[in-house]
């Protein structure tokens, strides 16, 4: 657990060392085992918003690429709130040709919000991506607020099976929200007839990395009845940190659906902190292994710990912290320069720069497969 910053409020202080010493950091996704109670978590995801010195580095201020447009959108049949972020990539006079945008969707762990991964988001609309940062009001930030002793119960509570069926259910919202003819913006016009449909990708961190599977394909049995939330207008996924599902033996049954390329990116120090639901860089592993074999890859950073990740700044220390989050933006791109453009030399020179911090790469065409 990374210190406390000094200059935060008692309160949020408080909030912090009682999951500090409660847990660590993370809570997560819950897929409950039959015989179970329906409060065991199965998996678990990174506070990645908490509230810290940290919390809105990059989020406020003008996007050096483009746009950033916040709509405070609610799902009417749900009655639930689905708060976005859009990261819009700047073109020549403001111009966007018809179709001509890629886009992807973004998912934030457990005690996020659509204020986080901006270096990510940012990254992206500077190559010419938009990025849709969807916030889960289930389980986002608010966690943070209210009895610090009850803080672990409230996490535990956001990683139940209802949430996380919620989760999915934003992604889809969100995505036929921005792709409505009706949305318009001052500054963007007509974004739906701007989006390149066969290039829309989903990506999460953590939780949001359980999110994403369950929107490209990943299916959970539970007495008889089978989640099935896939999403057909994805064709790639980009998955950060992703936690294993608690209980489960059967990953590969689960995956199997997923027929998508897939990025799959962690560290060696990528441990995720629960009493009782510890879970450490080889569930991350397990998972990649256990995804069919259609295009999927792998990135094992030397250092750096689950929140790394997030936009938060003193995890890992100043140096690493900056060095992880450039090479994971310049992967992502990387990646989607291959699946989309065909364009393996970018890896290949991604993994010429970031090789001194990657400890393994599996996978990935135009990148030397290596193991430390």
């Amino acid at each position: 657990m990374n210190p406390l910053p000094v200059d935060i409020d008692p309160h949020r202080r408080a909030c912090l060392r009682a999951l500090a010493l409660a847990a660590g950091v993370g809570a997560g996704l819950t897929w409950p085992r039959a015989a179970r109670a329906a409060s065991e978590p199965l998996a678990t995801a990174d506070a990645t918003d908490a509230p810290n010195a940290a919390d809105a580095v990059g989020a406020a201020g003008p996007v050096p690429a483009g746009l950033a447009v916040d709509w405070d959108w609610v799902d009417v049949q749900r009655q639930r709130a689905v708060p976005v972020r859009l990261y819009w990539p700047q073109r020549p006079e403001g111009a966007v040709a018809s179709r001509s945008v890629p886009l992807v969707v973004f998912s934030h762990g457990i005690g996020g919000s659509r204020l986080g991964y901006s270096y990510l988001g940012r990254h992206l609309a500077s190559q010419g991506w938009a990025c849709l940062h969807v916030q889960h009001v289930g389980s986002d930030r608010a966690l943070w607020f209210g009895n610090p002793f009850s803080l672990v119960s409230r996490l535990r509570r956001a990683a139940q099976e209802s949430e996380a069926i919620h989760r999915v259910k934003d992604i889809h919202f969100a995505l036929d929200s921005l792709l409505d003819s009706a949305l318009q913006h001052s500054a963007l016009g007509p974004v739906a007839e701007a989006i390149d449909p066969g290039r829309i990708v989903m990506a999460g961190h953590s939780y949001g990395a359980n999110t994403s599977l369950l929107a490209i394909g990943a299916r959970v049995a539970r007495a008889g009845q089978v989640f099935d939330f896939r999403d057909e207008r994805f064709r790639a996924a980009i998955l950060v940190s992703t936690p294993p599902f608690y209980g489960e033996q059967d990953l590969p049954s689960i995956l199997a659906a997923v027929q998508l390329p897939t990025l799959h990116i962690t560290s060696n120090e990528d441990v995720i902190l629960i009493p009782g639901y510890r879970s450490g860089p080889e569930d991350r592993l397990a998972l990649y292994e256990a995804m069919p074999d259609r295009r999927k890859g792998l990135v094992v950073f030397d250092r750096g710990s689950h929140s790394i990740f997030t936009d938060r700044m003193v995890s890992g220390g100043y140096e690493l912290n900056q060095d992880i989050k450039g090479a994971t933006k310049m992967l992502a791109t990387a990646f989607l320069r291959q699946q989309f453009e065909r364009d393996p030399a970018a890896l290949a020179a991604w993994h010429e720069r970031w090789q001194p911090i990657v400890a393994r790469t599996a996978g990935l065409a135009g990148a030397h497969d290596a193991k430390a």
